[in-house]
């Protein structure tokens, strides 16, 4: 069974994940019995999400955890941050508190995000078996400071502590007035015709909208992408026609994701209503292919690993979901999620339903 763990202010959780040592049944030759387990947490997209392994105790659970996720684990996404072959020097649990001592290895990055991962991991993981409700961390018997960007290791980290945000929400730059042309305009309805511009957005200024269909518009069409009218994108506009699904379905909303082109197609009734400009997850923590359902929505959501908000957030895969982010590159950057333009991402929102399709596809060839 997986659990999510993300963090909302004011808001339940996604998914109630349980922190003690959970127990289950198991038939065996000479009758049933009881096989412990604990909750060992990884990472999904922006989210915790737990899997249990075999185990009673905090020792175990962080055993369970430097071992990392299985290979069919990896097939969904779901990731460490833990080094490999991290040491575990000790575990103990003292008046609720799991004191972990691991070795020199597990701070060793230069990557602030993936030591904040890795720290949010130990402390889901120590949490729970034995009764422990806070965790202290140790490295090679010292504490840790001035590691983990924007959090104090100086004493026991809590749970809540990590679920509670402390950076203000992002917000889109303001808006610029940009001259107005005719040429931009004409290039907009061409746009807007094809599905990669709101007919709102034809107002004959080069903004943030019509950089983000242009951009959606070249990657659809295996131009450079540079986000910029230039002679061979307008060419291209003239000839082109309006994308089409790449499989097929019924008559509803549903979304096809095409990482080889990093667009969204949003389409419903079989007709596609937009075309998205998208950034999926990097090489290393790839956005899995497969077919899946919008299980939540969330106007914010709290990413508790990297501690940073994640908004107009439409989840679909455990932690994996669409949501703005303040950069949306023209190649796969994100950790798994579906990164969006702050000039599509309420748009999308608001046309996403709960159990609505969402298939993503490696290849849209």
């Amino acid at each position: 069974m997986l659990h999510i763990r993300g963090g909302i202010p004011g808001r339940r959780a996604t998914v109630a994940a349980a922190l003690a040592v959970a127990a289950v049944w198991t038939a065996g030759a000479s009758g049933a019995r009881e096989q412990a387990t604990v909750n060992v947490y990884f990472l999904q997209g922006e989210q915790m999400i737990s899997v249990t392994r075999p185990g009673a105790t905090a020792q175990d659970a962080v055993r369970q955890l430097l071992a990392g996720p299985t290979r069919a684990e990896g097939k969904r996404g779901i990731r460490t941050y833990v080094p490999a072959a991290t040491p575990l020097r000790s575990v103990s649990v003292v008046n609720g508190v799991a004191n972990v001592d691991l070795g020199v290895k597990f701070v060793k990055s230069r990557d602030a995000q993936s030591l904040l991962a890795r720290l949010s991991q130990v402390v889901h993981t120590a949490t729970g078996p034995e009764g422990a409700t806070k965790v202290r961390l140790r490295i090679e018997g010292g504490t840790p400071l001035g590691i983990f960007p924007g959090v104090s290791a100086a004493g026991p980290i809590t749970i809540k502590y990590l679920q509670t945000p402390d950076v203000p929400v992002w917000k889109p730059p303001p808006a610029e007035s940009t001259p107005v042309s005719g040429s931009v305009r004409a290039a907009q309805q061409r746009l807007a015709d094809l599905g990669f511009l709101l007919p709102s957005g034809v107002d004959g200024q080069d903004g943030p909208a019509t950089q983000a269909g242009v951009l959606a518009f070249q990657k659809w069409e295996g131009l450079d992408r540079d986000a910029d009218l230039g002679p061979q994108t307008l060419r291209r506009l003239q000839s082109a026609t309006r994308p089409r699904p790449i499989t097929r379905g019924g008559s509803g909303k549903r979304v096809e994701v095409l990482l080889d082109r990093q667009v969204a197609l949003v389409i419903q009734g079989n007709e596609v209503v937009r075309v998205m400009h998208v950034s999926s997850g990097a090489p290393g923590t790839a956005t899995p292919p497969g077919d899946f359902k919008v299980y939540a929505k969330y106007p914010k959501w709290w990413s508790v690993p990297f501690r940073e908000w994640l908004l107009w957030a439409v989840p679909f895969n455990g932690g994996i979901a669409f949501h703005e982010f303040p950069e949306v590159p023209a190649y796969p950057a994100s950790h798994g999620c579906v990164r969006e333009s702050f000039t599509t991402s309420k748009w999308f929102y608001g046309f996403a339903e709960v159990g609505m399709p969402v298939k993503v596809l490696a290849s849209s060839r």
